[in-house]
């Protein structure tokens, strides 16, 4: 579990600390007092942007005249690894990390640490763009392959190059178009893996899932034109042309789809109601977290999601939080929907950036 968590100069938070966690762990307070930067904050212990997926500096607290940090130690079998991340004000846009002390990657938080988030941002997730669907399944695959990410941004670097070629007036270098496929290919046939490997197995997760209170989902891995690392190498060779014309590449991982279906009533989750996406979403983060919890240290962020369930919702959703073996971090206005497992949780009062245990 996550101990002796500190925040430095982070978003509202000049310096809090947060001691003696448990396996649950509620932050109470009002709407704005910062509970959610404390989720934040944690969700920065991986690779990537973070929940909000916001600029670096827009993290820093407004008066500090630094950088943020964010620390917390992962205790494993009594021992304590001292995981942290930090900016700092000569360069305010690069993220750096430290392991026990020694400069570290990103990349690297992902071999000690998996992590999984809900938030209310995310119920639009299956009727907005397909880029939300693709950063979700990346941000999952993560718990099966810390390196996920760098193959994520290398072949998304190496498709921006591509793109700028193919729109520029002059005819792109052959040579040049090779090298960059072949970097397309080499980070986006492992994107492919990856996310097929994802899909695979929340999908035999979720088939040990009870069907109710929450709606079972059916999940499809849809490459978007290649389905390998040869018919992507084949895809992006043959299609020069074509994509020329369009002045921009129209195969490749960076059009996967990840398609939802309710699978009692076999409709897309896109036409479902609001309630039975929410129930879905719940259902992939429930399974997620317990597939993230084999093997490393597991923790699920969940941000004012127990108030928007019912009782029977509530409690199933504690039941099985419990037997995912993760550690668990949420978020509420009042305590009253805490009430059934408000005796093992560790209790936080939030208010004003200030946290005091309850």
């Amino acid at each position: 579990m996550l101990e002796r968590i500190s925040l430095t100069h982070f978003r509202n938070h000049t310096a809090s600390e947060l001691r003696d966690t448990a396996r649950f762990n509620l932050l109470v307070g009002e709407n704005g007092a910062g509970k959610t930067n404390v989720l934040e904050a944690l969700s920065l212990l991986a690779p990537g942007r973070g929940l909000r997926r916001a600029a670096l500096a827009e993290m820093v607290e407004h008066s500090a005249m630094t950088g943020f940090g964010v620390g917390a130690d992962l205790m494993q079998d009594g021992e304590a690894v001292r995981l942290g991340t930090y900016t700092e004000s000569d360069a305010p846009g690069r993220r750096k990390v430290r392991i026990n002390g020694s400069e570290s990657t990103a990349t690297a938080l992902g071999e000690w640490l998996a992590l999984t988030w809900l938030t209310p941002a995310m119920d639009g997730l299956f009727t907005g763009p397909a880029a939300d669907r693709r950063r979700f399944m990346d941000r999952m695959a993560l718990a099966l392959d810390p390196a996920h990410a760098s193959h994520a941004a290398r072949y998304e670097a190496a498709l921006r190059e591509r793109n700028r070629l193919l729109s520029d007036d002059r005819t792109p270098d052959g040579a040049w178009l090779d090298a960059i496929e072949a970097q397309m290919v080499e980070h986006g046939g492992r994107l492919i893996q990856g996310r097929r490997l994802l899909v695979d197995t929340l999908m035999a997760r979720i088939a040990h899932m009870p069907a109710e209170p929450f709606a079972r989902p059916a999940l499809t891995y849809a490459p978007g034109g290649a389905d390998s690392s040869e018919s992507l190498s084949q895809a992006l060779f043959e299609n020069r042309s074509r994509d020329r014309a369009a002045q921009r590449t129209l195969s490749g991982p960076h059009r996967d789809e990840l398609e939802v279906v309710h699978a009692a009533k076999r409709v897309p989750a896109a036409q479902s109601s609001t309630g039975e996406q929410k129930a879905m979403l719940v259902a992939i983060t429930l399974a997620h977290a317990a597939i993230a919890a084999q093997g490393r240290a597991g923790v699920l962020l969940l941000d004012e999601v127990a108030a928007h369930l019912d009782p029977v919702r509530r409690a199933a959703l504690f039941d099985q939080l419990s037997a995912s073996g993760a550690q668990v971090w949420m978020t509420g206005t009042e305590l009253a929907p805490f009430d059934v497992i408000a005796g093992e949780a560790a209790v936080w009062r939030v208010d004003a950036g200030e946290i005091r245990r309850a």
